[in-house]
């Protein structure tokens, strides 16, 4: 008898509830991947939307064709390859402005979203963002294919999506920390949150193989690809591990595997069978299920008991009541600006500063997310292994600023150093955005204050993106307003605001730091909400 392979013995070392969890890691990690892969594009863009499109010509080339040409005919310019209306001097206010909306809209739509998305099924609310948010991202395109010039457009589109796409992030931090306890979750969520990085790198990857020649399928494609995955959302996503229990409960019965059922009297004698549930989550302790054979159940009103009551969602005050929220939020917020500021104006900065094509400038841009990747992980690790999570943030914040400072400086000499740099400020930069995004959020939505309801985390996860938001809002907008006095003014505006996110830390950095040392986490198995 030959041996079983060892990627078998693996594979059934893994119990169901194991077999659910990597379903649901990787569903929500495809998820949010599709939602940033469709907001890279318009950064990969922009480039195109304003060029330099002198065409160097021979004095003797101009003279003789001077004869042929139409009085009224104007000179080859800078700008008349640029799509207008960004092809005006002030092209970086518009685009900083487009930018704008988008996350404008977003920060405003995030607060709301939470305490929607608390009491809705996450399921159909994150199906119905991300079809309607492959519907705008597309939009966005179609001016290319319809030859759309009206800023307004544009600008309607952008804030329509920025709404739409706050269904997103609540959701799935909603469901993942469902799915996961508080053991090694710092490392889970490190690498689950690579999403962002992976989206990003895709986003750019696709983007740039249509920019120069045809922009509009730069949004278009991402549109598709993020609506198809609302689908797949639908049809797959589980919210809760107790939904799986229900389902499994009813099946067991069904096959007569031995269910505790309680059987009660019904009208005029007849039996009914009720499935005794355990859960307090969706399921109830006694629901009708089926009546005993060959009985006909007579028509009538059925009263179903919960065991327990439900614990209601908490309101946007008591949210702002957890410990430790409203300073992770602001902090978010500074972080969050620069991380924005890199993920919209990046490539156009490689542009200018490299003197490369929209296409080469979007592939380099790559390299800051994948420097991401590991600084979320790392951070994740640090954080685990302390417990120590806004100090962990804090000492990447300290050493980001004057990375930021190298790379302005190091940007000028060569591509080598130019890697090696956007490896680097990537991973410092996005390292604790990542952490408090994710982690950090999802043991405040759990946090011991709230004695055991965890309907908290939805609105929790708002609040402090919501205020990140407002920092990835301004970052872009106030990057277009420096950029036209040089690119050194984005760099201190940069450093500026990971100087304040450090500080906003700084109180409960000191009370990790005065407590107590914490006990190294078990590696045993996870244990669930």
């Amino acid at each position: 008898m030959a041996p079983v392979p060892p990627g078998i013995r693996l594979l059934v070392s893994f119990n169901r509830s194991q077999w659910y969890k990597a379903l649901t890691f990787i569903l929500t990690f495809l998820l949010y991947t599709s939602f940033h892969l469709s907001r890279k594009p318009i950064s990969i863009v922009k480039s195109e939307l304003h060029k330099n499109c002198t065409r160097v010509t021979q004095p003797g080339d101009v003279a003789s064709s001077s004869s042929q040409r139409s009085p009224l005919t104007p000179l080859h310019t800078s700008m008349d390859c640029s799509w207008k209306p960004f092809d005006k001097k002030n092209y970086k206010q518009l685009l900083g402005a487009m930018d704008y909306s988008f996350l404008c809209a977003y920060a405003v739509g995030m607060y709301l979203s939470g305490i929607i998305g608390e009491r809705l099924p996450i399921r159909l609310y994150l199906t119905v963002g991300m079809v309607t948010s492959g519907l705008f991202t597309c939009m966005f395109g179609l001016g290319y294919i319809y030859n759309i010039h009206n800023l307004g457009f544009y600008i309607f589109v952008q804030v329509l999506n920025g709404l739409v796409q706050t269904t997103g992030w609540p959701s799935v931090v909603t469901c993942i920390g469902n799915w996961f306890g508080k053991g090694r979750r710092g490392l889970i969520m490190g690498l689950w949150n690579s999403h962002t990085s992976v989206g990003n790198i895709l986003g750019s990857l696709i983007a740039g193989y249509w920019v120069s020649s045809n922009w509009g399928l730069s949004f278009i494609v991402p549109g598709i690809i993020i609506a198809a995955m609302g689908v797949v959302c639908y049809l797959f996503l589980i919210e809760h591990p107790n939904d799986v229990k229900c389902i499994q409960a009813q099946k067991s019965f069904l096959t007569g595997s031995g269910v505790p059922v309680r059987r009660l009297n019904g009208v005029d004698g007849h039996n009914e069978l009720y499935l005794q549930y355990k859960d307090d989550k969706k399921c109830y302790d006694t629901e009708l299920l089926i009546p005993k054979l060959s009985v006909r159940v007579p028509v009538q009103p059925i009263v179903m008991v919960k065991s327990q009551a439900e614990p209601s969602a908490i309101s946007f005050m008591g949210a702002l009541r957890i410990p430790g929220v409203i300073e992770f939020s602001l902090c978010l917020l500074f972080a969050k600006l620069v991380s924005y500021t890199f993920l919209f104006w990046l490539p156009l900065y490689i542009t200018k500063a490299a003197h490369l094509n929209a296409k080469k400038a979007g592939d380099i841009s790559t390299l800051f997310d994948v420097g991401g990747i590991a600084g979320g992980i790392l951070a994740g690790v640090i954080s685990d292994k302390s417990g120590k999570s806004a100090t962990t943030c804090a000492f990447m914040l300290l050493l980001a600023a004057p990375t930021l400072y190298g790379f302005s400086m190091i940007s000028e000499l060569g591509m080598g150093p130019t890697i090696g740099m956007l490896l680097l400020c990537g991973g410092l930069v996005n390292g604790p955005y990542a952490l408090i995004t994710t982690a950090v959020s999802a043991d405040l939505g759990t946090h011991k204050s709230l004695k055991g309801n965890a309907r908290a985390l939805s609105t929790v996860t708002a609040i402090i993106d919501g205020t990140g938001s407002v920092g990835a809002a301004l970052g872009p907008l106030l990057a277009g307003l420096l950029s036209a006095d040089g690119w050194d003014q984005v760099f201190y505006m940069l450093m500026t605001a990971d100087f304040l996110a450090l500080l906003l830390l700084l109180r409960l950095m000191s009370k990790e730091l005065a407590s107590s040392p914490s006990r190294p986490i078990p590696t045993t198995e996870l244990k669930e909400h």
